[in-house]
């Protein structure tokens, strides 16, 4: 049982290694060699984890989504407020998350990069769909809560109004990596008052 503890140990500060090496000189410009050194190990050990740079890259994009994820849902999982609470917390969620973990975005271009390669475009393309895909889901289902409650229009496509929120806190967290001033929580949290706006029924209006 500890020897599985420090293998597991061991395979997570290689797969941080490369998280590090891979944001300061990109997929193309990295060596596994570089990874093992960075890892303080020796390029064997390594490749007693992992196959290939490849298999190094899907690791590293798994715990990035990981980690997002998880301080995402720290961030609203807690919460007992109405929808469009719920829903402004999680985009500021994605946000923060995205913020605390400034130095390491330059990956989310290096994975998109990746899925343009001839070699590993179609994988790349299925993680992205799934993972796009259970985020979206996540948003639709608190849409759709609002909707049950009377609290959202009953003539909105949850699914489709997931997709713009996705869309735009990818877009949000974008111009924060580009722009250290550019507050995106702030951004948000205006943006989705006018969104939200939209949202509402005709009830929700009359009791306000």
């Amino acid at each position: 049982m500890v020897s599985e503890r420090r293998r597991q140990e061991k395979k997570d500060r290689i797969i941080r290694a490369a998280a590090r090496v891979f944001a300061l000189k990109g997929y193309a410009g990295t060596l596994v060699a570089d990874i093992a050194a960075e890892a303080g190990i020796g390029k064997g050990t390594l490749y007693q984890y992992f196959s290939s740079k490849e298999d190094l890259l899907f690791a590293v994009f798994y715990w990035y989504m990981d980690k997002i994820g998880a301080s995402t849902m720290v961030g609203v999982s807690t919460l007992t407020q109405t929808a469009s609470d719920k829903l402004t917390a999680l985009g500021n969620a994605v946000l923060q998350a995205c913020v605390e973990m400034a130095e390491m975005y330059g990956l989310v271009i290096e994975f998109w990069a990746a899925s343009t390669s001839s070699k590993i475009e179609g994988r790349f393309k299925e993680v992205f769909r799934q993972g796009y895909g259970q985020y979206r889901e996540l948003v639709a289902a608190l849409i759709t809560e609002g909707i049950e409650r009377n609290e959202f229009r009953k003539d909105v496509d949850p699914h489709l109004l997931a997709a713009t929120l996705v869309g735009t806190w990818d877009a949000l967290g974008l111009q924060a990596w580009f722009d250290r001033d550019f507050a995106p929580i702030e951004a948000n949290e205006s943006f989705m008052a006018v969104f939200i706006a939209g949202l509402k029924s005709d009830r929700c209006h009359q009791s306000v």
